[in-house]
């Protein structure tokens, strides 16, 4: 299992993030490329520096299920239950965003993607930050993910705020994307 990451890469990484950059990081299975949700302007260049259209939506990482009380607190006890069984872990999980994450994030969607991480690196990173983060993989539109910072790196050399260091989980896939009140899987 990966380290986490130490202090003091952990206050570069969040000093990136208030300042509005955006940063790359490990995550369960894939290099991951985040910033802060609520900053309009660091979601459009992440957006940018992968070349992915708003309207897809990005994923809200955390670190517990606390950081994501806001879309949780109102879902039947069922639903509740499942998310809990499933995190942290690699299980993200559409649900209603009930008009608490900005456009930017939920794209043209009635939902929004979340997962609590089990990945030491990223979950440092959200409690250092103190919320959940924007997560998507570290690759260009079309490229495979990056599984090697050396690739994060080549992919997006200067344009990245920071690059916290860390290694992936043994994950071999991006996590699956389910449906909390369907089941449906929507990428596997």
């Amino acid at each position: 299992m990966p380290l986490p990451p130490s202090a003091l890469h952990l206050q570069a990484a969040t000093r990136a993030l208030c300042l509005g950059g955006v940063i790359a990081c490990a995550t369960e299975s894939v290099w991951g490329l985040s910033c802060d949700p609520d900053n309009e302007g660091a979601v459009m260049r992440l957006l940018a520096i992968k070349s992915r259209p708003v309207e897809k939506g990005l994923i809200l990482v955390a670190a517990d299920e606390a950081q994501l009380e806001p879309l949780l607190c109102e879902l039947p006890r069922q639903q509740r239950q499942t998310l809990s069984a499933s995190w942290p872990g690699p299980a993200t999980w559409l649900l209603p965003h009930r008009n608490c994450v900005p456009g930017w994030v939920r794209g043209s969607h009635d939902t929004v993607a979340v997962r609590v991480s089990s990945h030491p690196v990223v979950s440092a990173l959200c409690a250092a930050w103190g919320g959940p983060l924007v997560s998507t993989s570290a690759n260009p539109a079309g490229a495979l993910p990056a599984k090697e910072a050396y690739q994060v790196r080549r992919y997006f050399g200067d344009t990245l705020d920071y690059v916290l260091p860390g290694r992936v989980g043994t994950a071999r896939r991006p996590t699956a994307i389910r449906d909390l009140f369907s089941g449906q899987i929507i990428r596997d």
